[in-house]
Order: C-alpha cells, then sequence, then structure tokens
C-alpha cells in the first residue's frame, strides 16, 4: 500500500509524461492560435527583441507556438520541439517582460520550467519518438 502511495510505476510516470506533454502542447498552440487569428492587428506592434522585424517575429512564435506544440503533443521530435519552446519562453520571461513585474512575466516562467522538465526527461514510452526510435522493451507496469 506505501508502495502506491508514495512511488509510481513506469507506466504511471509515462502517464504522468502524457498528460504534461497534451496539456502544455495544447494551452501554447493557444497562444499561438490566437496570434494567427489577430495577425493584422498584432503585427506592426508586436515585439521585436532580436531585431528580424515585428512581421517576422511574430511569424516565428506562430510558428514555434503552433508548430512545436503540434509536435510536443504528439511526441514527434520531442526534444527538438520544446527546444523552440524553451526559446520562445526564454525571450519572452528574459528580453520582452525583462522589466515588468513578476506577475506578468510568471507564465513564461512555468512555460519555461515544464519545457525544461519535458528536455531532461524526454517524452515518455506514449510517444511517436518512441514508437519510431524506441527500443522494444518488455511491457513494464
Amino acid at each position: 500500500m506505501k508502495q502506491q502511495i508514495f512511488l509510481s510505476s513506469p507506466k504511471q510516470v509515462s502517464f504522468g509524461l502524457l498528460a504534461l506533454r497534451v496539456a502544455f502542447g495544447c494551452f501554447m498552440m493557444v497562444h499561438g492560435l490566437q496570434k494567427v487569428m489577430g495577425f493584422s492587428t498584432i503585427s506592426e506592434g508586436f515585439p521585436d527583441p532580436l531585431g528580424m522585424g515585428h512581421q517576422l517575429s511574430l511569424v516565428c512564435a506562430i510558428a514555434t507556438e503552433v508548430g512545436c506544440s503540434i509536435l510536443l503533443i504528439l511526441g514527434l521530435g520531442t526534444r527538438v520541439a520544446v527546444l523552440g519552446l524553451a526559446f520562445t519562453m526564454f525571450v519572452a520571461l528574459f528580453l520582452v517582460h525583462g522589466s515588468d513585474p513578476w506577475k506578468v512575466k510568471e507564465l513564461a516562467a512555468v512555460y519555461l520550467a515544464t519545457y525544461a522538465v519535458i528536455f531532461i526527461t524526454g517524452p515518455g514510452k506514449l510517444s511517436l519518438d518512441q514508437k519510431l526510435f524506441g527500443k522494444n522493451e518488455p511491457n513494464e507496469n
């Protein structure tokens, strides 16, 4: 009984990573889709912290927030996808909102921390990365 309360099985870890990937992938995709829907109204005033131009910065943010989120949800190219998402959140946290109060930049910090955890742990067994590139191992409980 104690073991069930205090320890996790590999299956539980895999389901937990799946839930984390899907949840944070969907949350970030909403940000990207909002940018798509309001592209014409926000493109001229969108932050340009890397000096690429407002529209190109917006296009890059959309591509990362939507494209990498889809990959994250699927667990396909997961570590590469979270690198893109983490970079976007790093820029938001330290460059775009660097001088803002914590209340404004807290969400970017939460995303960045989550993407760091996913980068470290990998996508888990319930991912396309595992299906395509994983070793055939016996089922674990």
